[in-house]
């Protein structure tokens, strides 16, 4: 009997570079801070000018409070970031199980992502503070459930759905001649996805995975309105404990450079990882 070659030539679909070249991606660039630096210089400005006597700076306002909306912003880092895990492993899942050869996990998969993924953040967050307990017990143990992690599994379930459908989209673009040359070399069908499909699935995934986390970090302060203290939640209460109208557009100005700063080593880190993965045709 014949033996077949030890190493066997599948055809792969690889990633075009866009126009030849280097993608012209709309990432944020450096201008988009400088301009917010900008704004937040003039809007201390007009504050210090709206002061009255005997108060103290707009800058020294706002320095005072640092340390208190650091800790807020600190919550909104850590929500984001479990958040993210946990949408992503359910995504997966969920992503795959709408590719299944079953009907019923395909249909059943295919309407859970549609109802998340089109269901509104802040209407998800309110379900998830009111229907979970405040505690669950645990084998005799008591475990606290607090606002924040509440508002984490709130915003997990639209990232899962998301993720769910990065996934779909990313598996059925690779071509389907990839499935046959695999059956012909007697894969199954889960050696083909984990072997051969997913790993080709990753360079596809990568871009709208990290654009995913960008929106969902920008969109932790919703979780103010369903009161957790996180950034946004604190700079009302500075803006209320100071009572000074002049505070408001430098105080959300400069939580809105810290926004920037954490999402902007993002952007960038992510547009040097599709340079490195591109690769020409």
């Amino acid at each position: 009997m014949k033996e077949l070659p030890q190493h066997s030539d599948l055809p792969v679909l690889l990633p075009l570079r866009v126009g030849g070249g280097r993608a012209r991606l709309p990432w944020l660039r450096w201008r988009h801070g400088f301009a917010l630096a900008l704004a937040l210089c003039a809007a201390l400005a007009v504050g210090e000018a709206q002061a009255g006597p005997g108060e103290a700076s707009i800058l020294q306002t706002l320095l005072k409070w640092t340390p208190l909306l650091g800790s807020g912003f600190a919550l909104n880092v850590l929500m984001s970031v479990l958040a993210m895990a946990i949408g992503s492993a359910a995504g997966i899942l969920l992503g795959l199980c709408q590719i299944s050869l079953l009907a019923p996990v395909r249909g059943a998969s295919s309407l859970a992502t549609q109802f998340f993924r089109n269901a509104p953040w802040l209407v998800l967050l309110f379900y998830c503070m009111l229907l979970l307990p405040f505690e669950i017990h645990v084998g005799g143990v008591t475990v606290p459930l607090p606002g924040w992690v509440k508002a984490t599994f709130g915003l997990a379930l639209p990232v899962m759905a998301n993720m769910a459908e990065i996934v779909r989209g990313a598996v059925q673009s690779i071509p389907f001649g990839q499935w046959e040359s695999a059956e012909s070399l007697a894969f199954t069908r889960r050696q083909t996805l984990w072997m051969i499909i997913l790993p080709q699935c990753i360079k596809r995934m990568l871009p709208p995975w990290m654009n995913l986390y960008a929106i969902l970090v920008v969109g932790t302060p919703l979780c103010s309105i369903v009161g957790v203290n996180e950034a946004m939640t604190l700079t009302n209460d500075a803006l209320a404990a100071e009572a000074r109208r002049e505070l408001l557009v430098p105080m959300y100005l400069y939580l809105l450079l810290w926004f920037f700063l954490y999402c902007y080593p993002i952007a960038r880190w992510t547009a040097a990882l599709e340079r490195r993965f591109a690769v020409d045709a």
